[in-house]
């Protein structure tokens, strides 16, 4: 038997949105997995900026 593939789930890069307002080097940067059929938007998630050294608004890019 077969296995299924795991077509609706994709990998996709989070990246900081506040540094890039900021002008500080660097680019903080995760990459996780998303279910597209369950959520179809983009992903943004509070993750650990270690170059603000705070927790901070990352946004899904293309």
């Amino acid at each position: 038997m077969a296995k299924k593939t795991k077509e609706n789930r994709k990998h996709i890069v989070l990246e900081c949105s506040e540094q890039r307002q900021t002008g500080i080097p660097g680019i903080s940067r995760y990459t996780t997995t998303k279910n597209r059929k369950n959520c179809p938007d983009r992903l943004k998630l509070m993750k650990f900026n270690p170059y603000l050294k705070k927790y901070t608004l990352h946004v899904e890019v293309k």
